[in-house]
């Protein structure tokens, strides 16, 4: 995307509500041109609106991190996936390791750290919750818990969907092991909580990533903020740090 249209998708994202608008990409890590581009994209979001800026844009340099923070990005996420003993099992090109050091880099630029993964990936319940231990070791600000929508031609296309009972229990789970964290229900969240989907707010997460993901719809902001109005929860807008 061009950085006007960019600009155009946050204004309208402020307009909603939102305090916090994402750039994201989807590479193992930004090439030149690309970094480039998303500096653009920040300084034209940082001059044209009151958002704070994030982005997700895979393994960093640490002058890279240094420079986003420079250009005034607050937030990156970069999430563990899932906890190390599973890790193996669900990627080949990097290691655990290497994602570390990306986390690292973000808090040493004084970033926000946002770090979660997806459950539903093969893991044992008991996975979840050292997964749960293994987020809060990182100590991030914010721990977005997406859910495996399986897609058709991967390797994971035949694997079950989480219940929506469990969904709801590994929420309120990661909450008692995260009580200080900000833990956003994110991508898979329609089509694993379905109708619960108030009753993850309720257990225990309380923020929520809107609009489409990377490769999969989610569903319309004002169906979401609907729910928000029915459950008396207010947006949140004034976070400073």
């Amino acid at each position: 995307m061009e950085a006007n249209r960019i600009l155009l998708a946050a204004k309208q994202a402020e307009k909603m509500g939102a305090m916090d608008f994402c750039i994201v990409i989807s590479a193992k890590g930004p090439t030149p041109r690309i970094f480039k581009k998303v500096l653009e994209a920040v300084d034209l979001l940082v001059a044209e609106t009151g958002l704070k800026v994030g982005c997700s844009l895979g393994e960093l340099t640490q002058e890279q991190a240094q420079i986003l923070a420079d250009h005034g990005v607050w937030r990156y996420n970069h999430n563990i996936e899932t906890c190390r003993s599973h890790y193996p099992k669900v990627c080949t090109t990097h290691t655990y390791e290497d994602r570390l050091e990306t986390a690292k880099y973000v808090k040493e630029a004084g970033m926000n750290l946002c770090t979660g993964g997806i459950l539903g990936m093969g893991e044992s319940v008991r996975q979840r919750v050292e997964f749960a231990f293994e987020i809060r070791e990182l100590d991030p600000t914010w721990v977005p818990i997406n859910f495996l929508n399986p897609r058709p031609g991967t390797p994971f296309e035949k694997f079950e969907k989480i219940s929506p009972f469990d969904a709801v229990q590994m929420i309120s789970i990661y909450r008692l092991i995260l009580p200080d964290k900000i833990i956003m229900t994110a991508g898979g969240r329609e089509v694993t909580l379905r109708d619960l989907q108030a009753m993850g707010l309720i257990a225990g997460a309380n923020a929520m990533i809107l609009g489409n993901y990377l490769t999969t719809p989610g569903r319309s902001p004002e169906e979401d903020l609907k729910m928000l109005d029915d459950l008396q929860m207010p947006v949140r807008t004034d976070i400073a740090n």
